[in-house]
């Protein structure tokens, strides 16, 4: 046989309906079906193929914000793996989820983090492949890739479904499963993305790894107490955190609005209409002149990497920062990415600067205010940043001008 595909129905789970067919004539013509090319030579441990399910979180995808956990799952098919013709229906040789293997004669649980049994964690699959001489940091760039690319594909239809159905940042969040295998010369390839993955712990190495991923995903994600509190809840919490009886525990929706004052939507407008194909070039003054909405991202930026756990943010930062694989041109890419620049490897110095903004009650100015001061830099300026700073305010005044002139 020269060519396998792998056929599965869309949004399904635990292996429902796949099959591998290498006639087209097994293909159903009147069933909605996903298609996948079959890998034929996938990389073998112990003679079965296995492969990688890992755990990223987006917490925005305006702005695109990517988490990656470092942990995962190693999951086996069960039965030695064949490329004969006759073995193509051995669901226990060609399928690894866990759902179909386990009802196999031949499946043995892994413990919590040996080289053992048909489920393992990733952290002991790179010391295996290590012990080999694996470069096992360049394969997990690799599938850091896959998964950032991925995601960006995602954003444009992702954003105008989110911005058209909700009316707050705070209000979604997801964990997505990444499924990757490797093949003969650990090339990864990825096999499907699949949202609210099973976090069910059915073995010790489900427990370690999930476990992890939930907690550490929780506390980055922020939930908030809802605005109307129990007048006792609310004192039990005042008195347990040592704080004041005027201090406000409950959720701030002004702080994940979408509003912008016109002040704001004009910057706004200003960074996506440019042309110039040169994105630092054009962001370089991006943060020379913060609004409240500004303010208020970049602080919810901040907090959520301090809370971040083992998780690591991909995306913004690293290989695609500057937002380049991304279709559409948005602001708040583009701040964070400028951001990223300016404060990446000298942190303490932009959360300095936010505090201090906030300090002064910047970031609860209400997009509906009419006028909004402008948050003066704290951090050093280039000369030549300077001048092109006069020349985007200038800018962006003509066009409040233009628009008050219509008015």
């Amino acid at each position: 046989v020269d060519h396998c595909w792998i056929i599965k129905p869309p949004a399904s789970a635990r292996g429902a309906g796949v099959h591998v067919v290498h006639r087209w004539d097994q293909i159903p013509k009147k069933q909605p079906l996903v298609v996948q090319r079959y890998v034929r030579t996938p990389y073998l441990i112990n003679g079965t193929k296995f492969d990688l399910r890992l755990y990223a979180l987006v917490t925005s995808f305006d702005p695109l914000k990517i988490y990656l956990f470092p942990d995962g799952l190693v999951r086996f098919a069960s039965n030695k793996y064949s490329q004969e013709c006759e073995d193509l229906c051995d669901r226990y040789m060609h399928l690894t989820n866990y759902s179909i293997n386990k009802k196999s004669a031949t499946y043995t649980a892994g413990g919590s983090g040996d080289c053992q049994g048909h489920k393992w964690s990733i952290r002991a699959l790179q010391g295996y492949l290590e012990a080999l001489g694996v470069d096992f940091a360049s394969l997990w760039d690799q599938m850091t890739d896959i998964v950032v690319k991925a995601l960006s594909c995602a954003e444009g239809p992702m954003n105008r479904l989110i911005h058209r159905h909700t009316s707050s940042r705070y209000t979604c969040y997801e964990l997505f499963g990444f499924d990757i295998l490797l093949d003969d010369e650990l090339k990864p390839w990825l096999l499907e993305v699949n949202i609210s993955p099973s976090l069910r712990s059915a073995t010790p190495v489900d427990h370690a790894v999930k476990s992890e991923v939930v907690k550490d995903m929780l506390n980055l994600v922020g939930f908030q107490l809802p605005q109307q509190l129990r007048d006792d809840l609310d004192e039990r919490l005042l008195e347990c955190y040592g704080l004041e009886e005027q201090d406000d525990l409950s959720l701030n929706p002004l702080l994940h609005t979408y509003s912008l004052s016109p002040a704001e939507l004009l910057k706004h407008r200003h960074y996506e209409a440019s042309e110039l194909e040169d994105v630092e070039e054009e962001t370089t003054d991006i943060l020379e002149s913060l609004t409240p909405d500004d303010v208020r991202v970049l602080v919810q930026s901040e907090d959520e990497l301090s809370r971040r756990g083992s998780f690591k943010r991909v995306f913004p930062g690293g290989r695609h920062g500057d937002g380049s694989l991304l279709v559409h041109r948005r602001y708040y890419n583009l701040l964070l990415a400028a951001w990223e620049r300016r404060f990446g490897h000298q942190r303490h110095k932009g959360v300095e600067w936010l505090q201090r903004l906030c300090a002064k009650g910047f970031h609860l100015m209400s997009p509906d205010t009419d006028r909004v001061p402008r948050a003066e830099s704290q951090s050093p300026v280039s000369e030549k940043s300077q001048r092109r700073k006069v020349t985007r305010n200038v800018s962006i005044l003509s066009l409040q001008k233009e628009r008050q002139h219509r008015g």
